[in-house]
C-alpha cells in the first residue's frame, strides 16, 4: 500500500477471475479468483459447501444457472488475508481444453451468486501490492522473472522478486533515520556545544558511509539494467556484405530477406539469443552507402543510430572485395570488430590479421564468432545477477538520494537543512519500493503482466 495512493486497504469491492496457467490446450488449466465473492462463486459452481481451507478436493463443477456439467476439477479455497493477493481466493484446476476454460469463465461471469469479472493485465499482482503483500521492487522482479529468457536473467529477477533490493532499501532508510535522528538531537543540545557537535559529526559520518554504499550500487546499475535488456550487437557495413546472411546463421532460422540486390534491408531487424546463459540481441541494419532514395536514407540513419548505441558493432566487409572503413564517429564511440565475410570466395589470408574471417555458406568461422560473442556478453554482463539496481527508475531514485546526501554533507550549512536533506533522501529511496510517490508508474508496470498474474 502506498502512502499517497488513495487506494483502500483490504479486499476490493469486486471479484476477478482469469486463466493463470499457460497457453491452451494444456494438461491442466488453472483459473484463479480473487475478491469477496471468490468463496460464494466456488460454492455456487460446486453446489456444495466450501472445502477445508488450503486443501485440494475434487468437485464436479456446474453452471449455476443451467446446472450443466462444466468439468470435474481439483479445487482449492484460500481465505484471505494470508493469500497471494491478500484477499479471499479460489483456484479451479481444470482439464486444459479451450472449451472447458471458456465454459468455466462464462459461468463465473454470468451473474448471480457466482459473480465475477474478467481480470485486467497484472490485476492480481496489483491487488497484492495494494494490500501490502508485495512492494513495488518485488513486483518488478516478478515481471522480470516472467519475462526472463536466459539463466542470468532468471537469477537476477528471482533475487529481485525475493526482496533483495527491498531489504537493502530498508537497511539504507534505517541508516538515514539514524543519521537524521543524530543531527536533530544536536539541535536539542544546541546549548551544549560539545554534545551538539559530536552528535552532528556522528550523524554525518553515518550519512557519508551510506553515500558510499549507494554509489557502489549505482556503479553496478549499468550491468543490472543491461542484463534485463540484453547485450546489444549491431551488424553493420556496406550493402551485400553478408549482414542478413550472418543474422540468419546466428539465429538458425530465416529472419532477414537475403537477395543479391543492394539495399534489401531498410529497417533494423532484431533477433534475441541465449549465448552462454546471457541475453544477446543481434540487430541487422541497412548497408551504408551514398546516393540512395529516401527510404534507404532513413534506413541508413537508423542503422547509424543503432550502431552508436550498441555494446558491440560487427563491421562486415566481403573478403574478396575492398576493405572499407567504418564512419569515424562509429569507430570511436563503440567497441568494433572487423569481420571478413564470404571467405569461401577469397584465397587464404585474404581477411588480413585485423579481421575475423568467416563464411556463412560453408560455416567456417561462424562457431568461433558465436563463442567470441558469448564471451563478450559474459564479460559485459557478468555480475549483473548480483546487481541491486536493475531499472532506470531505481537508478534515478538512488541518484536523487545521493544528491540529497551530497547537500547534507557539504561543509557549513544549518543542521535543520541537513536533516531536511536526509529526509528527502529517505523519500527518494522509498519511491523504489512504492512506499511513496509512485502512482504515475503503476499503470506502466502492471500492464506488462499477463491477464492471470
Amino acid at each position: 500500500m502506498t502512502e499517497d495512493s488513495g487506494a483502500p486497504h483490504g479486499p476490493a469491492a469486486d471479484t476477478i477471475a482469469a486463466l493463470s496457467s499457460g497457453a491452451l490446450p494444456a494438461g491442466v488449466a488453472v483459473v484463479r479468483l480473487s475478491g469477496p465473492a471468490a468463496g460464494p462463486a466456488l460454492a455456487a459452481l460446486s453446489g456444495r459447501d466450501l472445502p477445508p481451507p488450503r486443501r485440494a478436493v475434487v468437485r464436479a463443477l456446474r453452471h449455476p444457472g443451467t446446472g450443466r456439467l462444466i468439468d470435474r476439477a481439483l479445487v482449492l479455497w484460500l481465505p484471505g488475508p494470508g493469500t497471494a493477493t491478500g484477499e479471499d481466493m479460489a483456484e479451479l484446476h481444470l482439464h486444459g481444453g479451450r472449451a472447458v476454460v471458456a465454459a468455466a469463465l462464462a459461468a463465473l461471469t454470468a451473474g448471480g451468486p457466482a459473480v465475477a469479472r474478467l481480470a485486467e493485465p497484472g490485476e492480481f499482482t496489483r491487488r497484492a501490492f495494494l494490500n501490502g503483500r508485495m512492494d513495488l521492487a518485488a513486483v518488478e522482479g516478478l515481471a522480470d522473472l516472467l519475462a526472463a529468457e536466459t539463466e542470468a536473467q532468471r537469477v537476477q529477477a528471482l533475487a529481485q522478486a525475493g526482496g533483495a533490493l527491498s531489504a537493502r532499501i530498508a537497511g539504507w532508510r534505517a541508516r538515514l533515520i539514524e543519521a537524521r535522528a543524530l543531527i536533530e538531537a544536536s539541535l536539542d543540545f544546541s546549548d551544549e556545544a560539545d554534545v551538539a557537535e559530536a552528535a552532528e559529526a556522528e550523524g554525518l559520518a553515518v550519512a557519508a558511509a551510506l553515500k558510499a554504499d549507494l554509489e557502489a550500487a549505482l556503479a553496478e546499475a549499468g550491468r543490472g539494467e543491461r542484463l534485463r535488456t540484453g547485450f546489444q550487437v549491431a551488424l553493420m557495413g556496406p550493402p551485400n556484405a553478408g549482414k542478413s546472411s550472418l543474422m540468419n546463421a546466428l539465429a538458425a532460422r530465416e529472419v532477414a530477406i537475403v537477395t543479391a540486390e543492394a539495399g534489401t534491408t531498410r529497417d533494423v531487424l532484431e533477433v534475441h539469443l541465449d549465448l552462454g546463459g546471457y541475453p544477446v540481441t543481434i540487430a541487422d541494419t541497412a548497408g551504408l552507402r551514398d546516393g540512395v532514395g529516401l527510404a534507404e536514407q532513413e534506413g541508413i540513419r537508423r542503422a547509424l543510430d543503432r550502431g552508436r548505441s550498441a555494446d558491440l558493432v560487427l563491421w562486415l566487409d566481403p573478403a574478396d572485395g575492398p576493405v572499407l572503413e567504418p564512419p569515424a564517429d562509429l569507430a570511436a564511440g563503440s567497441v568494433l570488430w572487423r569481420v571478413a565475410t564470404k571467405s569461401d570466395l577469397a584465397g587464404d589470408g585474404a581477411a588480413g590479421p585485423a579481421r575475423r574471417c568467416l563464411s556463412v555458406r560453408t560455416g567456417q568461422g561462424v562457431g568461433d564468432l558465436v563463442a567470441a560473442l558469448a564471451a563478450a556478453a559474459a564479460e559485459s554482463l557478468k555480475g549483473g545477477e548480483d546487481a541491486l539496481v536493475t531499472r532506470a527508475r531505481h537508478r534515478a531514485a538512488l541518484e536523487d538520494a545521493v544528491g540529497c546526501l551530497d547537500r547534507a554533507l557539504a561543509p557549513g550549512g544549518l543542521p535543520e537543512l541537513k536533516a531536511e536533506d536526509l529526509r528527502r533522501a529517505a523519500d527518494a529511496l522509498a519511491r523504489v519500493v512504492g512506499a511513496i510517490g509512485v502512482e504515475t508508474v503503476l499503470g506502466a508496470i502492471f500492464s506488462s503482466f499477463c491477464i492471470g498474474k
